[in-house]
């Protein structure tokens, strides 16, 4: 979309008149996205700070179907108060979505500029954690599975084939040229995804939930982004997420911190048995880890995005610390397996 269509869909979008200013005065700014194909852009000008979100140049259904879903679960999320962009509005025939711009502060940068300032990165942890909960909980009420682009539910077949399929296929086997018995890997990996399927499916998922994803104000409160691939899920998943970021690469004393705090502001939205919250955790951290190594052996090899290349590495010794607990003792094939993956990973270009 050229950028003078582009100003006069956002004022229209926003109720502004530009057609005086010949959108002179509103300034756009490509921004890049980290691996989506999705155009953003930032237009100063307007009354507002904004963010105009486009899908990619002759789009899919699909990725037409998700610009639909930033508006709608966006909306949603922003009605029950969510920390989350304020949405602004959206266009139909071109999937165009403008909301809230909340600047360039990710938690990422935040904790990476705050590396040695343990308390300060904590604290913008702790707030994150917090509204997490909150959000899981709140955004339940009301959720329409039909505002879901890709599956209304995060269940044991999307485990299956979107995260320890997709981190055999696209990690071991595509990135790494893996041979291994791949029938009874599998057979561990639909065992794992079965139990974690156990857990009380009633909240929303973000299902994106990492560093990249929280953004932060000036005075520090914690807004998520990203929020269009949300449905309907168990609890755990979404701060696993965080928790094992590769990005951010959490020390454990802090992981477990956290995890207190998360669970106090839990329980302080709804009951939930909490040696069973860990128990839940556990597998569903696993199935989450596999996602992480599919996920940036894909964006890495396929889409030529190296910036991903370097969190492999992070992400593969998580796993292996979380198989390497007694808890994961019935999964000693997939062990193997990630052991061998470290070795060949190690040479690996």
């Amino acid at each position: 979309m050229k950028r003078d269509a582009l100003v006069a869909l956002c004022g229209h979008i926003l109720n502004e008149k530009t057609q005086h200013q010949r959108g002179s005065t509103i300034q756009v700014e490509p921004l890049q996205a980290d691996g989506s194909s999705r155009q953003f852009y930032r237009l100063r000008g307007f009354h507002a700070p904004l963010l105009a979100i486009l899908p990619p140049a002759e789009p899919s259904e699909k990725e037409m179907a998700e610009a639909a879903s930033v508006y709608h679960i966006g909306a949603h999320l922003q009605k029950c108060g969510a920390a989350t962009p304020k949405i602004y509005g959206w266009e139909q025939e071109s999937g165009l979505v403008c909301m809230e711009d909340l600047g360039d502060l990710r938690l990422y940068g935040y904790g990476l500029a705050h590396a040695n300032e343990h308390k300060t990165r904590v604290r913008a942890y702790e707030k994150t954690v917090q509204a997490l909960a909150r959000m899981q909980v709140r955004t339940a009420q009301g959720f329409n599975p039909a505002w879901c682009w890709d599956t209304p539910l995060y269940d044991e077949r999307l485990m299956r084939e979107r995260e320890s399929d997709y981190f055999l296929r696209a990690f071991c086997s595509d990135l790494l040229g893996m041979s291994y018995d791949r029938e009874a890997i599998q057979q561990e990996c639909h065992k794992l995804a079965k139990d974690a399927a156990q857990a009380p499916a009633v909240y929303f998922l973000h299902r994106d939930f990492q560093s990249r994803n929280v953004m932060l104000t000036p005075d520090g409160v914690p807004h998520f982004i990203d929020f269009q691939g949300g449905r309907i899920g168990p609890l755990a998943y979404d701060l696993a997420s965080l928790l094992l970021d590769p990005y951010a690469n959490l020390p454990k004393d802090m992981q477990e911190h956290l995890k207190k705090v998360y669970l106090q502001a839990l329980l302080q939205e709804t009951g939930y048995d909490i040696k069973q919250f860990h128990q839940e955790y556990q597998l569903l951290a696993l199935q989450r880890n596999m996602q992480i190594l599919g996920a940036f052996a894909f964006l890495s090899q396929k889409r030529h995005k190296p910036f991903f290349t370097r969190f492999l590495s992070p992400a593969l010794q998580s796993l292996l610390g979380m198989l390497a607990k007694h808890e994961a003792d019935e999964y000693a094939g997939l062990r193997h397996l990630c052991q061998q993956c470290a070795k060949i990973l190690a040479y690996h270009p």
